[in-house]
């Protein structure tokens, strides 16, 4: 069997992870793209005490070095085998539905071998506009010219037309947690104000004097938005402001994305007594199992 956990950022997803995993010998595999890299803790929401439960793909890459949805695929399929070969249950977690549906649906990828190519900032930054969620990379010139050319032709974006339907593992549970909107997007900006207690600008601060502009760097809301502030062309209100605003944009993509693009079972997560969702998913486990 294999669990996932999925949904909006924000919704409990590691907290149900750490749960099911104590209750279902569980280890956790990390399907967050920006928890990939080290040094980037708090922007990225990165679990602070792991509880004992054995995580993977979190923390495996420096922050200027590329890390490939072919990569992950990779990855994490060698997880979920080297998992099931103790007898375990491999636990899926993270709100970047592309990595998800890379690993787990007959995706074809190919290796990317990006070193030598020339950036174009330009054509990276068109693509950004008409999809922000691109897993494509930078450097990648040639594939940012076929998705914009697919876009232009089609009127969509290249990354829906992938025919990855067919599920490799028929053992897997899809569990999403959700809230109503208002209730998910005062939790977003309570985040935000709880990740700059604990120190994101400190953490943007130094990325920023340490002139990195990676994608890895770049991606996670948090950091640009900070960095915009530094260059002084935005207060430090109006930088945390979009920080919440972009969160909570992000929050209702992640949404769209997942119940288009996979057939999700959705709980709603009981903040005053979680102990009540923790037995409503594991009845449906075992129920489905």
């Amino acid at each position: 069997m294999i669990i996932v956990i999925t949904g909006p950022t924000g919704v409990g997803k590691t907290k149900l992870s750490l749960e099911l995993a104590k209750k279902l010998n569980g280890e956790v595999i990390n399907a967050d793209s920006t928890q990939i890299y080290k040094g980037l803790d708090i922007a990225t929401a990165k679990v602070k005490d792991k509880e004992n439960i054995i995580h993977h793909l979190m923390d495996i890459k420096d922050i200027n070095e590329n890390y490939t949805l072919y990569d992950f695929q990779r990855d994490c399929r060698l997880k979920i085998d080297e998992i099931k070969s103790k007898n375990k249950t491999p636990i899926i977690v993270g709100g970047t539905g592309l990595y998800i549906k890379a690993a787990l649906y007959n995706y074809e990828l190919e290796e990317e071998n990006i070193e030598n190519e020339e950036v174009n900032e330009d054509l990276y930054q068109e693509l950004l506009k008409i999809d922000p969620d691109t897993t494509i990379h930078k450097n990648n010139t040639k594939r940012i010219k076929r998705a914009l050319d697919y876009y232009k032709e089609h009127g969509k974006l290249i990354s829906e037309n992938n025919k990855g339907d067919e599920l490799l593992y028929k053992d897997t549970i899809f569990i999403g947690l959700t809230t109503d909107r208002e209730n998910l997007y005062n939790i977003i900006n309570k985040r935000v104000d709880e990740m700059l207690k604990e120190g994101l600008e400190e953490e943007a601060k130094n990325l920023y004097d340490l002139n990195i502009r990676t994608k890895a760097v770049l991606t996670p809301i948090g950091y640009k938005e900070l960095f915009e502030y530094f260059d002084n062309n935005i207060t430090k209100e109006e930088a945390i402001e979009l920080i919440k605003k972009r969160s909570r944009n992000y929050a209702k993509r992640q949404y769209t994305w997942f119940n288009n693009k996979m057939k999700i079972n959705w709980f709603n997560t009981d903040y005053d007594n979680f102990n009540n969702t923790v037995n409503e998913v594991l009845e449906y486990i075992t129920r489905n199992s």
